[in-house]
């Protein structure tokens, strides 16, 4: 084998340099930016309360396939919320169910609430573009069947109508707590995630919503294509292109009984991944400044982490091939004890320190984005959807 030279030496150092780069503008920089800017930027003056005879009309979407076991429990929590009964529809599609949905519907004999039945499964996108036409409401409330609103949910979305620079409000959704390993650190993404998105709020305007609970001016809904995977980050985007800003609301609550669990995020993650992937090759010119001023956000927040798989490598072989020269094999060191602790995570599912949780899910979300890049070159999505928690 030929000696290394010093110009592969020098490429390794780059290597490395390049991973490390990306991961930390990804995951350490960029957060700390924002979270810097919505501290002295904060675009959110507080927003005075709507009298509740100004309140508008609303109208809650929920797309269903075969939920007849829990849909009219979703529907008497919708009615319990603090919101005049007068001001809101519910409107359930059901798309294609086999079992009972449509008939546990019309037991309920509700004024204010419509069902579309489709006779045969064409896909969540398909259901939402459907339901948009007939709904009656000045603002539309996404939901799904398995979650459950708090109370005043919809009240402390209505803070924010008023606002005319406001397209669409995300609520937050509240998972069942995890269990130790890999999904500990799952549960320490998604709270990272949220405190990310709530920065990004007060600095302009976050990157899409939770697909549980948010609400869109039914004027600035856009028809997505039917095999769209990210309707909800695809839907509000669409709308901050007239100038108007995506809000996230902390306050605003849904409460989401399934279990965070690893196997589970298998499925939900490679969807959500696969979405990334699809938005950024349908989407290309968002990222053009000219074209979408949240450029920026959007390559941070969700296209830099579909690099994190190849700069790990990156980072990796770099610090390999340049282990004779200091400080490289520290760097080396460092890197393979952060996997080790990560596997033990993997492996010993019933450990709940964050020193083996968080390198654990944080290796367990760089697996999925590969896991969602090969789904999304499959095409399997384009069979329809399935059910699974709800894109973060």
């Amino acid at each position: 084998m030929p000696p290394f030279s010093w110009d592969n030496l020098l490429l390794a150092k780059m290597l490395f340099w390049v991973g490390i780069a990306q991961c930390g503008w990804t995951f350490i920089f960029y957060p700390l930016i924002i979270q810097f800017l919505a501290r002295i930027k904060s675009s959110d003056q507080g927003n005075p309360p709507i009298l509740q005879a100004d309140l508008p009309a609303i109208t809650i979407i929920i797309a269903a396939n075969n939920e007849e076991s829990r849909i009219c429990n979703r529907i008497k929590n919708l009615l319990q919320c603090d919101y005049p009964s007068s001001l809101l529809e519910i409107l359930v599609v059901s798309d294609g169910s086999t079992d009972n949905t449509v008939g546990q519907l019309d037991s309920l004999e509700l004024v204010n609430l419509k069902v579309i039945a489709f006779p045969e499964k064409s896909g969540k996108p398909a259901c939402l573009n459907a339901a948009v036409k007939e709904a009656s409401g000045d603002w539309l409330i996404f939901a799904d069947s398995r979650q459950n609103f708090a109370p005043d949910a919809l009240q402390v979305l209505s803070r924010h109508f008023s606002n005319s620079s406001v397209a669409a409000i995300s609520g937050q959704l509240f998972p069942n707590t995890s269990e130790g390993g890999t999904a500990r650190g799952i549960d320490f993404y998604w709270k990272m995630e949220k405190s990310l998105r709530y920065a990004e709020s007060q600095v302009d305007s976050c990157i899409g919503c939770t697909g549980a609970i948010y609400a869109l001016r039914k004027e600035f809904f856009q028809p997505i294509p039917e095999d769209t995977l990210l309707d909800d980050v695809i839907i509000p985007l669409q709308a901050t292109h007239n100038g108007k800003r995506i809000l996230f609301e902390p306050d605003a609550k849904a409460f989401d009984p399934q279990r965070l669990d690893p196997a589970v995020e298998k499925l939900r993650k490679a969807r959500t991944l696969a979405g990334n992937f699809q938005m950024l090759f349908r989407y290309p010119g968002w990222l053009f400044p000219w074209k979408n001023r949240l450029w920026w956000k959007l390559f941070s927040h969700k296209y830099s982490r579909l690099l994190t798989p190849v700069s790990l490598m990156f980072a990796l072989i770099g610090s390999w091939l340049s282990r004779d020269a200091t400080p490289y094999q520290f760097f080396l060191g460092i890197q393979m004890f952060f996997y080790g602790l990560a596997i033990i995570g993997i492996l010993c599912r019933g450990i709940r320190f964050p020193l083996f949780a968080i390198p654990a899910g944080f290796l367990f979300l760089s697996v999925m984005i590969i896991r969602g890049f090969l789904y999304y070159l499959s095409g399997e999505y384009k069979a329809g959807w399935e059910k699974s928690p709800p894109t973060d």
